[in-house]
């Protein structure tokens, strides 16, 4: 009895040990890959829950995540359904940016869509755009149940400001 000694990388690759640097990094990209799957599908799920909690009158509302690119599919009642459900994924924590293949059963004009930037109210924006600032309930009321007050607005928060014709 007594202590062997042989050459660490030759021999069977059994349980695991001895692999090549290669295979190291071909399981460890397999396992990221697999993460990166699992974080898109629990992204998609609570982007469903949070557009779902909000009754905006989408059917069979479906999202997919790939990195931060939102693909949202269903029928939206109307236009301003749709609006509202791209605002909803869009202003997500991690989405940059929001494909929309989501049909409407009542087409209408599109609302226009603004970002946030600091210093911004809800009545200066409405100044900007209706050219009068007492209009700003127009615009609180198109991103309600987005927003809970009209003065909880934050830069970079895109708000869906409607046509007035």
């Amino acid at each position: 009895m007594g202590l062997f000694s042989f050459i660490k990388n030759a021999g069977a690759k059994v349980f695991g040990i001895g692999k090549t640097t290669e295979e190291e990094a071909a399981e460890a990209k397999m396992e990221a890959a697999e993460k990166t799957k699992a974080n898109n599908q629990r992204a998609a799920q609570a982007i469903i829950n949070n557009v779902n909690s909000l009754d905006l009158g989408v059917e069979d509302f479906f999202v997919s995540v790939e990195g931060d690119r939102a693909t949202i599919n269903g029928t939206a009642k109307n236009q301003e359904a749709r609006e509202k459900v791209i605002l909803v994924v869009g202003n997500s924590n991690g989405i940059a940016e929001v494909n929309d293949e989501l049909t409407v059963e009542e087409e209408a004009p599109a609302a226009i869509f603004h970002t946030v930037v600091s210093g911004d109210s809800l009545s200066k924006i409405a100044k900007k755009v209706y050219g009068d600032a007492m209009k700003y309930p127009v615009i609180f009321e198109a991103n309600k149940p987005m927003l809970k007050h009209p003065d909880k607005i934050y830069p970079g928060q895109v708000l869906r400001i409607p046509n007035l014709d």
